[in-house]
Protein backbone atom coordinates (compact mmCIF):
# COMPACT_ATOMS: atom_id res chain seq x y z
CA UNK A 1 0.00 0.00 0.00
CA UNK A 2 1.31 3.42 -0.91
CA UNK A 3 1.90 6.07 1.73
CA UNK A 4 -0.90 8.19 0.32
CA UNK A 5 -3.41 5.32 0.33
CA UNK A 6 -2.42 4.31 3.86
CA UNK A 7 -2.83 7.87 5.13
CA UNK A 8 -6.21 8.19 3.40
CA UNK A 9 -7.44 4.95 4.99
CA UNK A 10 -6.21 5.93 8.45
CA UNK A 11 -7.77 9.40 8.34
CA UNK A 12 -11.02 7.91 7.00
CA UNK A 13 -11.11 5.58 10.03
CA UNK A 14 -10.62 8.62 12.24
CA UNK A 15 -13.54 10.37 10.51
CA UNK A 16 -15.80 7.35 11.10
CA UNK A 17 -14.71 7.13 14.75
CA UNK A 18 -15.40 10.83 15.22
CA UNK A 19 -18.83 10.38 13.65
CA UNK A 20 -19.66 7.53 16.04
CA UNK A 21 -18.43 9.59 18.99
CA UNK A 22 -20.47 12.65 18.06
CA UNK A 23 -23.65 10.66 17.46
CA UNK A 24 -23.36 8.67 20.68
CA UNK A 25 -23.18 11.91 22.65
CA UNK A 26 -26.80 12.61 21.64
CA UNK A 27 -28.03 9.21 22.89
CA UNK A 28 -27.46 9.02 26.66
CA UNK A 29 -29.34 6.29 28.48
CA UNK A 30 -30.24 5.34 32.03
CA UNK A 31 -27.39 2.83 32.16
CA UNK A 32 -24.76 4.99 30.46
CA UNK A 33 -25.08 8.72 30.95
CA UNK A 34 -23.01 11.52 29.47
CA UNK A 35 -20.48 11.25 32.31
CA UNK A 36 -19.47 7.85 30.87
CA UNK A 37 -20.22 8.30 27.18
CA UNK A 38 -18.26 11.51 26.61
CA UNK A 39 -14.95 10.31 28.13
CA UNK A 40 -15.25 6.98 26.29
CA UNK A 41 -15.87 8.78 23.00
CA UNK A 42 -12.96 11.13 23.69
CA UNK A 43 -10.68 8.15 24.29
CA UNK A 44 -11.77 6.49 21.04
CA UNK A 45 -11.14 9.66 19.02
CA UNK A 46 -7.76 10.23 20.68
CA UNK A 47 -6.58 6.68 20.00
CA UNK A 48 -7.76 6.82 16.39
CA UNK A 49 -6.21 10.26 15.86
CA UNK A 50 -2.81 9.17 17.19
CA UNK A 51 -3.02 6.06 15.03
CA UNK A 52 -3.82 8.12 11.92
CA UNK A 53 -0.96 10.48 12.66
CA UNK A 54 1.51 7.60 13.03
CA UNK A 55 0.27 5.85 9.89
CA UNK A 56 0.56 9.03 7.84
CA UNK A 57 4.18 9.41 8.99
CA UNK A 58 5.21 5.75 9.27
CA UNK A 59 2.74 3.50 7.43
CA UNK A 60 5.00 0.47 7.84
CA UNK A 61 4.70 0.52 11.63
CA UNK A 62 1.74 -1.67 12.74
CA UNK A 63 1.42 0.25 16.02
CA UNK A 64 -0.37 3.09 14.21
CA UNK A 65 -2.79 0.68 12.56
CA UNK A 66 -3.48 -1.03 15.89
CA UNK A 67 -4.25 2.27 17.63
CA UNK A 68 -6.57 3.30 14.81
CA UNK A 69 -8.38 -0.06 14.91
CA UNK A 70 -8.76 0.03 18.70
CA UNK A 71 -10.20 3.55 18.58
CA UNK A 72 -12.62 2.61 15.80
CA UNK A 73 -13.81 -0.53 17.62
CA UNK A 74 -14.35 1.31 20.91
CA UNK A 75 -16.25 4.10 19.15
CA UNK A 76 -18.37 1.59 17.22
CA UNK A 77 -19.15 -0.44 20.34
CA UNK A 78 -20.24 2.68 22.27
CA UNK A 79 -22.42 3.89 19.39
CA UNK A 80 -24.17 0.59 18.65
CA UNK A 81 -24.72 -0.08 22.36
CA UNK A 82 -26.47 3.24 22.88
CA UNK A 83 -28.35 2.95 19.58
CA UNK A 84 -29.67 -0.51 20.52
CA UNK A 85 -30.74 0.62 23.99
CA UNK A 86 -32.46 3.69 22.57
CA UNK A 87 -34.24 1.69 19.83
CA UNK A 88 -35.26 -1.36 21.87
CA UNK A 89 -35.69 -0.07 25.43
CA UNK A 90 -35.71 3.73 25.62
CA UNK A 91 -38.15 4.42 22.77
CA UNK A 92 -39.23 1.06 21.42
CA UNK A 93 -39.58 1.02 17.65
CA UNK A 94 -38.44 4.61 17.20
CA UNK A 95 -35.30 3.61 15.25
CA UNK A 96 -34.79 0.83 12.70
CA UNK A 97 -32.20 -1.92 13.02
CA UNK A 98 -32.20 -2.15 16.79
CA UNK A 99 -31.52 -5.90 16.76
CA UNK A 100 -28.58 -5.58 14.38
CA UNK A 101 -27.15 -2.75 16.49
CA UNK A 102 -27.53 -4.92 19.61
CA UNK A 103 -25.49 -7.69 18.01
CA UNK A 104 -22.85 -5.24 16.77
CA UNK A 105 -22.49 -3.98 20.35
CA UNK A 106 -21.61 -7.42 21.74
CA UNK A 107 -18.12 -8.11 20.37
CA UNK A 108 -16.14 -5.00 19.18
CA UNK A 109 -15.06 -3.93 22.68
CA UNK A 110 -13.63 -7.39 23.41
CA UNK A 111 -11.77 -7.37 20.11
CA UNK A 112 -10.33 -3.94 20.91
CA UNK A 113 -9.25 -5.19 24.33
CA UNK A 114 -7.42 -8.12 22.75
CA UNK A 115 -5.50 -5.92 20.30
CA UNK A 116 -3.68 -4.30 23.22
CA UNK A 117 -1.57 -7.46 23.45
CA UNK A 118 -0.25 -6.87 19.93
CA UNK A 119 0.27 -3.21 20.74
CA UNK A 120 2.56 -3.92 23.68
CA UNK A 121 4.65 -6.69 22.12
CA UNK A 122 5.24 -4.73 18.88
CA UNK A 123 5.96 -1.31 20.38
CA UNK A 124 7.84 0.85 19.37
CA UNK A 125 9.19 -0.16 15.94
CA UNK A 126 6.61 -2.80 15.04
CA UNK A 127 8.99 -5.72 15.55
CA UNK A 128 9.03 -8.51 18.11
CA UNK A 129 11.65 -8.64 20.82
CA UNK A 130 13.08 -11.76 19.11
CA UNK A 131 11.79 -14.52 16.77
CA UNK A 132 11.10 -16.65 19.84
CA UNK A 133 8.22 -14.31 20.69
CA UNK A 134 6.39 -15.07 17.45
CA UNK A 135 4.20 -17.59 19.25
CA UNK A 136 2.47 -14.82 21.21
CA UNK A 137 1.08 -13.33 17.98
CA UNK A 138 -0.49 -16.62 16.90
CA UNK A 139 -1.75 -17.51 20.36
CA UNK A 140 -3.21 -14.02 20.85
CA UNK A 141 -5.00 -14.36 17.52
CA UNK A 142 -6.60 -17.63 18.62
CA UNK A 143 -7.68 -16.19 21.98
CA UNK A 144 -9.06 -13.03 20.39
CA UNK A 145 -11.02 -15.05 17.82
CA UNK A 146 -12.41 -17.40 20.49
CA UNK A 147 -13.43 -14.52 22.75
CA UNK A 148 -15.00 -12.51 19.92
CA UNK A 149 -17.01 -15.43 18.55
CA UNK A 150 -18.21 -16.55 21.99
CA UNK A 151 -19.42 -13.02 22.81
CA UNK A 152 -21.01 -12.58 19.38
CA UNK A 153 -23.14 -15.74 19.65
CA UNK A 154 -23.71 -15.95 23.42
CA UNK A 155 -27.46 -16.44 24.07
CA UNK A 156 -29.38 -14.44 26.62
CA UNK A 157 -29.33 -10.78 27.66
CA UNK A 158 -26.50 -8.66 26.33
CA UNK A 159 -24.20 -7.41 29.07
CA UNK A 160 -24.81 -3.72 29.65
CA UNK A 161 -28.04 -3.76 27.58
CA UNK A 162 -30.39 -5.70 29.83
CA UNK A 163 -33.08 -6.78 29.03
CA UNK A 164 -32.04 -6.75 25.34
CA UNK A 165 -31.44 -10.28 24.04
CA UNK A 166 -28.68 -11.25 21.61
CA UNK A 167 -30.52 -11.68 18.29
CA UNK A 168 -27.91 -14.15 16.99
CA UNK A 169 -27.41 -16.06 20.22
CA UNK A 170 -27.22 -19.86 19.82
CA UNK A 171 -29.47 -21.27 22.52
CA UNK A 172 -28.10 -24.82 22.48
CA UNK A 173 -24.49 -23.71 22.83
CA UNK A 174 -24.81 -21.42 25.85
CA UNK A 175 -22.78 -23.59 28.25
CA UNK A 176 -20.02 -24.21 25.73
CA UNK A 177 -19.78 -20.54 24.78
CA UNK A 178 -19.73 -19.49 28.45
CA UNK A 179 -16.84 -21.89 29.09
CA UNK A 180 -14.95 -20.60 26.04
CA UNK A 181 -15.52 -17.00 27.13
CA UNK A 182 -14.27 -17.68 30.68
CA UNK A 183 -11.24 -19.54 29.32
CA UNK A 184 -10.49 -16.68 26.93
CA UNK A 185 -10.66 -14.18 29.80
CA UNK A 186 -8.12 -16.27 31.73
CA UNK A 187 -5.76 -16.37 28.74
CA UNK A 188 -6.28 -12.63 28.20
CA UNK A 189 -4.90 -12.01 31.69
CA UNK A 190 -1.93 -14.30 31.01
CA UNK A 191 -1.24 -12.62 27.67
CA UNK A 192 -1.32 -9.16 29.21
CA UNK A 193 1.19 -10.22 31.85
CA UNK A 194 3.39 -11.73 29.14
CA UNK A 195 3.17 -8.65 26.93
CA UNK A 196 4.07 -6.44 29.92
CA UNK A 197 7.06 -8.73 30.51
CA UNK A 198 8.16 -8.26 26.90
CA UNK A 199 8.09 -4.47 27.36
CA UNK A 200 10.18 -4.80 30.53
CA UNK A 201 12.73 -7.05 28.79
CA UNK A 202 12.89 -4.72 25.81
CA UNK A 203 13.47 -1.77 28.14
CA UNK A 204 16.39 -3.55 29.79
CA UNK A 205 18.07 -4.22 26.44
CA UNK A 206 17.18 -0.97 24.70
CA UNK A 207 19.53 1.97 24.23
CA UNK A 208 19.26 5.48 22.89
CA UNK A 209 15.97 6.56 21.32
CA UNK A 210 14.28 3.19 21.75
CA UNK A 211 14.89 3.29 25.50
CA UNK A 212 13.36 6.75 25.70
CA UNK A 213 10.36 5.59 23.68
CA UNK A 214 9.81 2.65 26.01
CA UNK A 215 10.00 4.97 29.00
CA UNK A 216 6.99 6.89 27.69
CA UNK A 217 4.92 3.71 27.45
CA UNK A 218 6.03 2.32 30.81
CA UNK A 219 5.31 5.65 32.48
CA UNK A 220 1.75 5.74 31.10
CA UNK A 221 1.21 2.05 31.90
CA UNK A 222 2.50 2.48 35.46
CA UNK A 223 0.15 5.43 35.97
CA UNK A 224 -2.78 3.35 34.70
CA UNK A 225 -1.80 0.38 36.88
CA UNK A 226 -1.60 2.61 39.95
CA UNK A 227 -5.03 4.09 39.30
CA UNK A 228 -6.49 0.62 38.64
CA UNK A 229 -5.02 -0.71 41.91
CA UNK A 230 -6.51 2.24 43.76
CA UNK A 231 -9.83 1.49 42.07
CA UNK A 232 -9.78 -2.10 43.36
CA UNK A 233 -9.25 -0.84 46.90
CA UNK A 234 -12.04 1.72 46.57
CA UNK A 235 -14.36 -0.86 45.00
CA UNK A 236 -13.76 -3.29 47.87
CA UNK A 237 -14.57 -0.52 50.34
CA UNK A 238 -17.80 0.21 48.47
CA UNK A 239 -16.90 3.79 47.60
CA UNK A 240 -16.37 3.61 43.81
CA UNK A 241 -18.81 5.30 41.47
CA UNK A 242 -19.07 6.69 37.97
CA UNK A 243 -16.46 9.32 38.82
CA UNK A 244 -13.82 6.64 39.24
CA UNK A 245 -14.66 5.20 35.83
CA UNK A 246 -13.90 8.69 34.54
CA UNK A 247 -10.51 8.66 36.30
CA UNK A 248 -9.72 5.25 34.77
CA UNK A 249 -10.57 6.55 31.29
CA UNK A 250 -8.38 9.62 31.76
CA UNK A 251 -5.50 7.39 32.88
CA UNK A 252 -6.11 5.06 29.95
CA UNK A 253 -5.93 8.10 27.69
CA UNK A 254 -2.24 8.29 28.55
CA UNK A 255 -1.48 5.08 26.61
CA UNK A 256 -2.20 6.38 23.06
CA UNK A 257 -0.80 9.82 23.91
CA UNK A 258 2.45 8.33 25.25
CA UNK A 259 2.77 6.05 22.22
CA UNK A 260 2.22 8.94 19.83
CA UNK A 261 4.81 11.12 21.55
CA UNK A 262 7.32 8.27 21.68
CA UNK A 263 7.03 7.13 18.07
CA UNK A 264 6.88 10.60 16.55
CA UNK A 265 9.76 11.59 18.87
CA UNK A 266 8.47 15.02 19.73
CA UNK A 267 10.29 16.37 22.80
CA UNK A 268 11.37 12.79 23.42
CA UNK A 269 13.98 13.40 26.08
CA UNK A 270 11.61 15.37 28.31
CA UNK A 271 10.32 12.01 29.61
CA UNK A 272 13.07 11.78 32.24
CA UNK A 273 12.05 15.17 33.63
CA UNK A 274 8.38 14.18 33.57
CA UNK A 275 9.02 10.90 35.41
CA UNK A 276 11.27 12.63 37.93
CA UNK A 277 8.72 15.36 38.66
CA UNK A 278 5.91 12.82 38.98
CA UNK A 279 7.88 10.75 41.48
CA UNK A 280 8.88 13.81 43.49
CA UNK A 281 5.57 15.66 43.63
CA UNK A 282 3.47 12.50 43.85
CA UNK A 283 5.46 11.32 46.87
CA UNK A 284 5.46 14.81 48.35
CA UNK A 285 1.69 15.19 48.01
CA UNK A 286 1.02 11.78 49.55
CA UNK A 287 3.41 12.44 52.44
CA UNK A 288 2.04 15.91 53.21
CA UNK A 289 -1.57 14.65 53.04
CA UNK A 290 -0.70 11.78 55.37
CA UNK A 291 1.03 14.14 57.81
CA UNK A 292 -1.84 16.63 57.73
CA UNK A 293 -4.76 14.24 58.12
CA UNK A 294 -2.85 11.98 60.48
CA UNK A 295 -1.83 14.90 62.65
CA UNK A 296 -5.30 16.42 62.69
CA UNK A 297 -6.92 13.06 63.48
CA UNK A 298 -4.48 12.28 66.29
CA UNK A 299 -4.81 15.78 67.76
CA UNK A 300 -8.59 15.61 67.56
CA UNK A 301 -8.62 12.26 69.39
CA UNK A 302 -6.31 13.65 72.08
CA UNK A 303 -8.32 16.86 72.35
CA UNK A 304 -11.58 14.88 72.68
CA UNK A 305 -10.07 12.72 75.42
CA UNK A 306 -8.82 15.69 77.41
CA UNK A 307 -11.67 18.18 76.97
CA UNK A 308 -14.59 16.04 75.82
CA UNK A 309 -15.27 18.34 72.86
CA UNK A 310 -15.80 16.85 69.39
CA UNK A 311 -14.49 19.67 67.23
CA UNK A 312 -10.95 21.02 67.11
CA UNK A 313 -10.50 24.78 67.50
CA UNK A 314 -9.89 26.51 64.19
CA UNK A 315 -6.61 27.86 65.52
CA UNK A 316 -5.14 24.34 65.71
CA UNK A 317 -6.26 23.52 62.16
CA UNK A 318 -4.73 26.76 60.88
CA UNK A 319 -1.50 25.99 62.75
CA UNK A 320 -1.32 22.54 61.15
CA UNK A 321 -1.86 24.09 57.73
CA UNK A 322 0.97 26.57 58.28
CA UNK A 323 3.29 23.79 59.47
CA UNK A 324 2.56 21.71 56.37
CA UNK A 325 3.18 24.75 54.16
CA UNK A 326 6.50 25.40 55.91
CA UNK A 327 7.57 21.77 55.39
CA UNK A 328 6.88 21.85 51.64
CA UNK A 329 10.30 23.00 50.38
CA UNK A 330 12.49 21.07 52.88
CA UNK A 331 10.60 17.85 52.19
CA UNK A 332 10.70 18.45 48.43
CA UNK A 333 14.50 18.83 48.54
CA UNK A 334 14.92 15.68 50.62
CA UNK A 335 12.60 13.63 48.39
CA UNK A 336 14.34 14.97 45.27
CA UNK A 337 17.72 13.97 46.70
CA UNK A 338 16.43 10.50 47.65
CA UNK A 339 14.95 9.88 44.19
CA UNK A 340 18.10 11.11 42.45
CA UNK A 341 20.23 8.80 44.59
CA UNK A 342 17.90 5.84 44.07
CA UNK A 343 16.80 6.14 40.44
CA UNK A 344 19.14 8.67 38.81
CA UNK A 345 22.42 7.68 40.45
CA UNK A 346 24.63 8.66 37.54
CA UNK A 347 23.12 12.14 37.39
CA UNK A 348 23.40 12.47 41.18
CA UNK A 349 27.05 11.39 41.21
CA UNK A 350 27.84 13.81 38.39
CA UNK A 351 26.25 16.70 40.26
CA UNK A 352 28.16 15.85 43.42
CA UNK A 353 31.43 15.63 41.46
CA UNK A 354 30.86 19.05 39.89
CA UNK A 355 29.94 20.49 43.27
CA UNK A 356 33.17 19.18 44.82
CA UNK A 357 35.24 20.50 41.90
CA UNK A 358 33.61 23.94 42.20
CA UNK A 359 34.53 24.07 45.89
CA UNK A 360 38.12 23.06 45.12
CA UNK A 361 38.32 25.61 42.31
CA UNK A 362 37.82 28.44 44.80
CA UNK A 363 40.77 27.34 46.95
CA UNK A 364 43.26 25.71 44.57
CA UNK A 365 45.94 27.94 42.97
CA UNK A 366 48.10 25.27 41.32
CA UNK A 367 47.20 25.29 37.62
CA UNK A 368 48.64 21.82 36.98
CA UNK A 369 46.61 20.30 39.79
CA UNK A 370 43.46 22.00 38.51
CA UNK A 371 44.13 20.71 34.98
CA UNK A 372 44.35 17.13 36.23
CA UNK A 373 41.23 17.59 38.31
CA UNK A 374 39.32 19.07 35.36
CA UNK A 375 40.17 16.12 33.12
CA UNK A 376 39.15 13.75 35.90
CA UNK A 377 35.80 15.52 36.37
CA UNK A 378 35.05 15.36 32.63
CA UNK A 379 35.87 11.65 32.54
CA UNK A 380 33.75 10.91 35.60
CA UNK A 381 30.69 12.94 34.65
CA UNK A 382 30.50 12.70 30.85
CA UNK A 383 32.42 9.40 30.47
CA UNK A 384 33.91 10.15 27.03
CA UNK A 385 36.03 7.64 25.12
CA UNK A 386 39.03 9.99 25.45
CA UNK A 387 39.63 13.25 27.33
CA UNK A 388 42.63 15.58 27.28
CA UNK A 389 43.30 19.23 28.09
CA UNK A 390 45.57 21.61 26.18
CA UNK A 391 46.53 25.00 27.59
CA UNK A 392 48.19 27.67 25.52
CA UNK A 393 51.72 28.42 26.80
CA UNK A 394 52.00 31.54 28.95
CA UNK A 395 54.63 33.13 26.66
CA UNK A 396 52.53 32.67 23.54
CA UNK A 397 49.55 34.12 25.38
CA UNK A 398 51.52 37.21 26.46
CA UNK A 399 52.84 37.78 22.93
CA UNK A 400 49.35 37.54 21.55
CA UNK A 401 48.15 40.15 24.00
CA UNK A 402 50.98 42.58 22.98
CA UNK A 403 50.18 41.99 19.30
CA UNK A 404 53.61 40.48 18.49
Amino acid sequence: MSVRAAAWLAWSALAVTTGFSVLVSFMPSEQNGLEIIVPLAAWAVTSSAVGALIVSRRPGNPVGWLLGAIGLLVGASAFFSQYAFYALVGRTGSLPGGGAAAWLATWPIGLAFGLFTYLFVLFPEGRLLSPRWRWILWFSGVVIAASTLSEAFMPGPIEGLQPVQNPLGIEGAGDVLSFVSALADFFYAALFITSALSVFLRLRRAKGDERQQLKWLTYAAALLAGVAALGVVIELSGGAGWWFFLVILISLLGIPVAIGVAILRYRLYEIDILINRTLVYGSLTALLALMYFGGVTATQALFRTITGQQELPQLIVVAYTLVIAALFNPLRRRIQSFIDRSFYRRKYDAAKTLEAFSAKLRDETNLDALSDDLVGVVRETMQPAHASLWLRPERASAEAERGD
